[in-house]
């Protein structure tokens, strides 16, 4: 019965070991994402050649590990850092990269570097990106910087997809974040108010100007008016105006009006 008992228990422990190396000799490979499998020891050493697609991959885990590599688009936003101009001025960059691995290529990037996406993202493209932007401003002055920004984006993004390209990654999009000096605002925003003063003052200056127009025509309309009026007074005019106004009473001051003259 004992021997039944210790039969029965020592089955039940390599149906264990046997359970856990089954479940630790095999790893899944998701899609999105590329398997590479790494010797560990012997003459092969190193990563094979072929990288492993998307499923389940079985391997030793004793002498053989497994590693993911993503192949769909990763955006980082990476920390804010101060370069340079050749001027001496210092810009702020704060740069946002999204990149992907490129398709078979996960082997050869874990071979070179001999780490995972993630440290490689945080370490090594970092010091990419700011070695690309150390470089390009030093051959701008600040006033070049400022007039040719456009040019000065794409130059940085187009040395840095080529760089990535050699390493084995795809730049989708890169945003820089640059920002100026405070001095460099400051003579900008003055600028820009000095702009709008003499935008509002032109402005004002063209209301005055018709309102001036306005009054002179209003004027020169009156003065008209007054000369056609004057013009067409005389006296048999001016009689028959009042006579017309008259109520028929007989003023108390002064002359009551004459509709005829005295006969002698």
């Amino acid at each position: 019965m004992k021997s039944k008992i210790v039969y029965a228990v020592s089955a039940f422990f390599i149906f264990i070991i046997m359970l856990v190396m089954f479940n630790s000799c095999n790893e899944r490979i998701d899609a999105g994402y590329e398997g590479i499998l790494v010797k560990l020891y012997g003459s092969d050493k190193g990563v094979q050649d072929v990288s492993l697609v998307t499923g389940r991959v079985w391997y030793n885990p004793l002498t053989e590990d497994v590693h993911e590599f993503p192949t769909y688009v990763q955006t980082i936003n990476y920390q804010a850092f101060t370069v340079n101009a050749k001027d001496g001025s210092v810009f702020t960059v704060d740069p946002t990269l999204s990149f992907k691995v490129k398709d078979g290529h996960s082997p050869i990037i874990f071979k070179k570097y001999r780490k995972d996406i993630k440290e490689i993202t945080e370490t090594t493209l970092f010091n990419y990106i700011k070695d690309a932007f150390r470089i390009e401003f030093n051959k701008y002055t600040t006033d070049s910087i400022i007039s040719n920004r456009e040019k000065f984006e794409f130059a940085i993004q187009s040395n840095m997809g080529n760089l990535l390209d050699k390493e084995g990654f795809l730049l989708e999009q890169m945003t820089s974040g640059i920002q100026y000096p405070e001095t460099i605002t400051q003579a900008i925003n003055a600028k820009n108010a000095a702009v709008q003063q003499a935008m509002r003052v032109e402005n004002e200056l063209k209301i005055a100007q018709a309102e001036a127009r306005k009054l002179i025509v209003q004027a020169e309309a009156e003065a008209k008016a007054n000369e056609l009026r004057k013009m067409s007074l005389n006296p048999l005019l001016i009689q028959q105006q009042f006579i017309e106004k008259w109520d028929g009473k007989t003023p108390i001051y002064g002359n009551a009006p004459a509709f005829f003259k005295s006969v002698n």
